[in-house]
């Protein structure tokens, strides 16, 4: 199970862990401090994430979701320092809107599993995290101070991590370079616009999203923005209306 990480440094104290072997390749981001180190998403869990984590880093680990779908918290059950949204907590309660053998199902969808790793035994984190946050924290880790932004949209306490000093914007599922799900009962495509709106304002340098490809640059942040605002005119913002395509990105409503 050992090539089933990829790890790339952003910089010297940050790192990116990414699992290109299912077909959604999600990516989680280790920023360490001097007195601690943030995970941002833990990934699918069907590797063990922690392994990875102690070669990159030597301090305590909070890890933080950017929401709680099973993709983005599968590896936190090695993580007992973790935060979590007010808006998801009952996914994290058992009150997950689908079902642990449709979850089992797009684990193993297009996807190289470990030779021996059997899918029927996959189970989502449940648990009750150390911190509950509301949007509007600033996280200390000693040396950086990492910007708590709640973007609803994709669901319902989706974050953003903006980190001023250096410019990074870490934007889980709200943002990528693919096909942003919006389409789901628990998404709320006018949410997913104001969230849009309030990224659009931020002087990012560089965007690091949670799936595909790390080849983002800010400005489609404003494209993004601009492309849901059109539809919203068009009475288009809204569940059911269908799959738009905008090149390097689309969204589904």
């Amino acid at each position: 199970m050992g090539d089933w990480f990829t790890v790339e440094k952003i910089d010297a104290d940050t790192s990116i862990i990414s699992e290109y072997r299912h077909w959604e390749e999600t990516h989680c981001y280790l920023l360490n401090g001097h007195g601690r180190s943030l995970l941002i998403d833990t990934g699918l869990g069907i590797c063990d994430i922690h392994d990875e984590v102690v070669k990159l880093t030597d301090r305590p680990v909070t890890a933080v979701a950017t929401h709680i779908h099973w993709d983005h918290i599968g590896g936190h059950q090695y993580f007992p320092d973790l935060y979590a949204h007010e808006e998801e907590l009952d996914w994290l309660a058992g009150h997950f809107p689908l079902t642990i053998e449709t979850v089992r199902d797009m684990v193993a969808d297009r996807c190289a599993l470990p030779e021996g790793y059997d899918v029927s035994g996959y189970e989502m984190f449940q648990g009750r995290p150390s911190e509950i946050l509301r949007g509007g924290e600033k996280i200390d880790i000693g040396g950086r101070t990492i910007e708590v932004i709640h973007t609803p949209g994709h669901s319902p306490g989706h974050m953003c991590f903006w980190e001023p000093a250096r410019g990074y914007l870490f934007t889980g599922d709200l943002i990528y370079k693919d096909t942003l799900f919006a389409y789901y009962p628990s998404t709320d495509p006018e949410a997913y616009l104001a969230s849009l709106e309030k990224l659009a304002l931020l002087p990012a340098k560089k965007v690091f999203p949670a799936h595909h490809s790390l080849d983002i640059q800010p400005e489609i942040i404003v494209r993004m923005r601009d492309s849901f605002r059109e539809l919203k005119k068009n009475g288009k913002l809204h569940h059911g209306s269908g799959i738009f395509d905008y090149g390097d990105w689309a969204v589904w409503l």
